[in-house]
């Protein structure tokens, strides 16, 4: 099973159809957006995903937060409070924003976990545990945004640039 990773994409809505055709093209299972979706036209402009979409809100998102939930019934999205965990393909992932919530607990209590927020980079392990946060995605320099995606299967990672 793939999944997408993306987050912090602030109403950037030529890289969130960008985002999209990336992630359809590789034909990713689900995508698990890390928060700061910001306004729920950008939230629907994920309707061109092929797969559904799970969502934690960000600081930018809690004003919107109502509208968000709203705007997420439109099409197969599912809109979450951080930290969000789940089983999925065997693994326990746990989902959230802000990377100061991740603990030594989380840690020993999950194989994976997602975060935004920092608009940077990171794959790290700790103990059993990645922790992976592809990046940038809502700038307007070419080939410098990122997403990621995930295999369950073997853990690897691996970033795409547009």
């Amino acid at each position: 099973m793939n999944i997408g990773v993306t987050g912090d994409t602030h109403n950037n809505l030529k890289n969130i159809k960008e985002i999209c055709f990336i992630f359809n093209k590789n034909k990713v299972d689900l995508v698990f957006h890390t928060g700061d979706i910001s306004l729920p036209k950008s939230l629907l402009a994920f309707k061109e995903l092929d797969c559904p979409m799970k969502v934690v809100l960000g600081n930018n998102d809690i004003g919107e937060k109502d509208s968000l939930i709203q705007a997420s019934k439109d099409f197969q999205c599912e809109i979450n409070y951080e930290p969000y965990s789940l089983i999925l393909a065997g693994k326990r992932i746990t989902v959230l924003h802000h990377p100061e919530l991740i603990n030594e607990e989380m840690v020993s209590n999950n194989d994976l976990i997602l975060h935004g927020h920092t608009h940077r980079y990171r794959l790290e392990m700790m103990e059993a545990c990645k922790i992976f946060n592809p990046g940038e995605c809502a700038g307007f320099m070419k080939n410098k945004n990122q997403i990621g995606i995930v295999n369950l299967n073997n853990m690897n990672s691996k970033v795409i640039n547009f």
